[in-house]
């Protein structure tokens, strides 16, 4: 692929590397600003280069040691930061791990859905206080049983459901995930669906039970038209689908929790707009800076809502 084609990518899609098409990358050549996959990075004195930029800059060189013969010794090779991504995650030899372990993790209980019935869903899922019964105990996240705002996530209530979500998981997360690394895109995974948790918690019916990764998928909606604006790539795409999936949440007999959407795209815009926008001397910092003050603010509308069902 030549310099010019390698950027007409998909808009939803990281730049391919230049030699290996089928592998997407957020690494380019310090020299060309080509795209290169770990294969074809080359260490340099400042970041990567690619082996095509490598060869033309040994060419201009002369060989080691001098006109009249003599060597010169050889020394340590030049140091060079580890290749890192555009957000300074590490790049991995499987930039995709991260979302086949959720996906993985999403079907596992799934499967367990299916296999042990309604108890283990009804023990997991979100709800702010399950309907009395003089059987049981009280069940809900005001009875604290906070962890629902963490399992609910990883439950599907049916075959479409999950189907639909995990296809968004791939097509989506896959590219993020090359884009920020993997602790990064884990944290804004996680972050974005306690936050559509939350926002759930704090305004739907305490006794209305919502499950689904949704809010954490919405949230890589919102991170993903950041970075894209980032990347000057064409945003209509990404923005015309995220206005489709917003129709379909807002549209009446789906069934479907709108507040888990709001607030896990609210949360993946914020912290997205840290990962790709944090300057690189503080990048750490203000990246997962953000991810606190949206957990902190998740804290606060749960402690909210609990104080008010008590």
């Amino acid at each position: 692929m030549d310099h010019a084609a390698s950027g007409a990518r998909d808009a939803h899609s990281m730049p391919a590397c230049y030699r290996h098409p089928d592998r997407e990358t957020g690494v380019r050549c310090t020299r060309c600003e080509r795209p290169i996959c770990p294969e074809c990075m080359v260490s340099a004195s400042v970041g990567f280069q690619c082996p095509d930029c490598v060869r033309g800059g040994a060419s201009s060189h002369p060989a080691s040691g001098s006109e009249s013969g003599a060597s010169r010794p050889a020394g340590p090779p030049a140091a060079a930061s580890r290749p890192r991504t555009l957000a300074g995650g590490t790049v991995t030899a499987d930039p995709r791990l991260v979302t086949k372990m959720l996906i993985g993790l999403n079907v596992a209980l799934f499967a367990v859905q299916q296999i042990v019935g309604d108890r283990f869903t009804d023990a997991l899922d979100l709800i702010g206080r399950a309907p009395f019964t003089p059987f049981g105990p009280l069940e809900g996240i005001a009875e604290g049983q906070y962890y629902r705002l963490l399992t609910s996530m990883f439950l599907h209530g049916s075959f479409i459901h999950i189907l639909f979500n995990m296809l968004s998981l791939w097509w989506i997360g896959g590219p993020l995930e090359a884009a920020l690394g993997r602790a990064r895109y884990l944290a804004l995974y996680f972050v974005s669906g306690l936050a559509g948790g939350a926002l759930t918690y704090l305004l739907a019916a305490p006794n209305q039970p919502s499950l689904g990764a949704s809010g954490a998928i919405f949230g890589l909606f919102g991170a993903t038209a950041v970075l894209l604006r980032r990347l000057n790539y064409d945003m209509r795409p990404v923005i015309a689908l995220l206005v489709i999936n917003l129709i379909f949440t807002f549209s009446p007999g789906f069934n479907i929790a709108w507040q888990a959407h709001i607030g896990g795209l609210v949360a993946g815009v914020i912290t997205g707009y840290a990962m790709v926008h944090a300057p690189r001397e503080r990048r750490t910092l203000i990246q997962y800076g953000t991810c606190a003050v949206v957990l902190a603010v998740v804290v606060v509308l749960t402690l909210i809502r609990t104080s008010q069902l008590s």
